[in-house]
């Protein structure tokens, strides 16, 4: 009698009933999920989980009330979603701000036993404690893009700064158009290659796909540019410069030219 492998399946009417397969043959397996339908369930579980409560609209005694309990006071809204007032606790908020992606985090917040997407759109602190004293939460879909800005990092030394120039990054955050679930951490600038008078503009930027500049596509990013010692120098010497200085010295000096002339004049009236 030959080897044989058992294995198990779910009958229809719930018993598990056992079928020889000989030795080697392989058992089929369901097919994994790939495609959007995979990041997407990715991406659900990847996200932090915020239990938002719900709160009376206004007055200054509901946000004492609210920040007694250790909650911050809040509000989401949305396209689909009215402006809803809720508490949420800092701490949780908090560390979602500190976090590699910061204010573009997306986030899994119930409400009213209701889960909705949102991410952090402003906060304020307190100028003193630092602690949190108010959030405003915008909704979002995975399928939709949203505005928000990215961290611009520059990256090697420019030939232009080796050649006595001066690197000037002119965005610090880049503003660009993206779904959520596709945000970048940051965007790098390589500056290698940049030599003096150049610059790298918006539209040199290399994004991810569903990522775009919301930007001039020939709006200055980064550049080099001459030290201010340089450029002052080279105003002085444009055509122009100085006969233009000439001019003012000479217009100077004509009123006290034409006031002593007038002293004479003036005495001899006197006699």
């Amino acid at each position: 009698m030959g080897l044989h492998r058992r294995f198990c399946y779910q009958g229809r009417s719930g018993s598990a009933k056992g079928t020889a397969l000989p030795l080697g043959v392989r058992v089929p397996q369901a097919p994994l999920l790939s495609g959007p339908i995979e990041e997407k369930i990715f991406v659900m579980s990847s996200m932090p989980t915020v239990q938002a409560i719900s709160r009376n609209a206004a007055g200054k005694g509901e946000v004492r009330r609210v920040r007694a309990q250790g909650h911050v006071p809040a509000v989401a809204y949305g396209k689909t979603l009215a402006a809803t007032p809720i508490a949420v606790p800092p701490k949780e908020i908090l560390a979602i701000l500190r976090s590699e992606k910061g204010k573009n985090t997306v986030i899994k917040m119930g409400v009213n036993s209701a889960d909705i997407l949102v991410m952090v759109k402003d906060f304020s602190y307190h100028p003193v404690t630092r602690s949190l004293l108010h959030v405003d939460f915008i909704e979002v879909k995975l399928d939709q893009e949203v505005e928000i800005e990215i961290p611009v990092i520059v990256k090697g030394k420019a030939a232009g700064v080796v050649l006595g120039g001066v690197l000037r990054q002119v965005y610090r955050t880049l503003p660009v158009r993206s779904r959520p679930d596709v945000i970048p951490l940051n965007v790098e600038i390589d500056v290698t290659e940049l030599k003096l008078n150049e610059a790298f503009a918006a539209k040199d930027v290399k994004l991810p796909e569903g990522v775009a500049v919301r930007l001039p596509p020939e709006q200055t990013v980064v550049s080099v540019v001459a030290p201010e010692k340089d450029r002052a120098e080279d105003t002085a010497a444009a055509p122009g410069a100085p006969a233009a200085a000439a001019g003012a010295k000479d217009a100077k000096a004509a009123p006290a030219k034409d006031a002593k002339a007038a002293a004479p004049a003036k005495d001899a009236k006197k006699k």
